[in-house]
């Protein structure tokens, strides 16, 4: 019996190496599922940042990586679900919140796009290597950015130049360590699962 690993599809993401063969639906709901609880629990993870109204959180990295490990269409479903049940009353955003009154839901829309767009670019190779993941990780935050901080500064009233210094600039340290931690993880798990794709 061969241990060698068959290559994986051109275009296969992290999430399409699991098994399902005949569950595939109920496999795609429980990774859809998953991920918008893995987001919620990651917003959580949170640190209030002086004169914003936006804290640091594990959210951004979690969306990232949900939809780089899934794929576009369950990265989007993911986030989509985070989304419309925190909308509804459930207290999963940042910091145990919810509705849709806070200034920060524009970072939420944003993951929401940056989910689908990084879920694409792994299609396509996008968390292969280090540098790939690098880019992927740097446009996927960008995103985020060009519409949460817009959204920031109509929410609140804020001109945008007091936005990108209070929904921006404080969190662009913290982003370049979420992005390090993911070139070493998405990367690292290909190469254990020795497929490279």
């Amino acid at each position: 019996m061969s241990t060698a690993a068959a290559p994986v599809r051109s275009g296969a993401v992290l999430a399409d190496l699991l098994p399902a063969a005949r569950h595939r639906y109920a496999v795609d709901a429980a990774l859809v599922l998953g991920g918008a609880a893995l987001t919620g629990i990651a917003a959580q993870i949170a640190v209030p940042v002086p004169g914003s109204p936006v804290p640091v959180t594990g959210q951004t990295f979690a969306a990232l990586l949900i939809g780089t490990a899934l794929g576009a269409r369950r990265g989007f479903l993911s986030l989509a679900l985070y989304a419309l049940v925190g909308m509804a009353g459930v207290p999963w955003f940042a910091e145990a919140s919810s509705g849709w009154s806070m200034p920060s839901l524009g970072y939420v829309f944003g993951m929401l796009l940056a989910s689908t767009v990084v879920g694409a670019l792994a299609r396509r190779g996008g968390d292969r290597s280090v540098l790939r993941t690098a880019g992927t990780m740097v446009l996927g935050s960008a995103i985020i950015y060009a519409i949460g901080v817009p959204y920031l500064a109509l929410s609140t009233g804020m001109s945008l130049s007091a936005a990108v210094a209070g929904g921006l600039l404080p969190f662009l340290v913290g982003d370049a360590l979420k992005a390090a931690l993911a070139m070493g993880v998405m990367p690292t798990t290909w190469k254990l699962l020795g497929r490279r794709g």
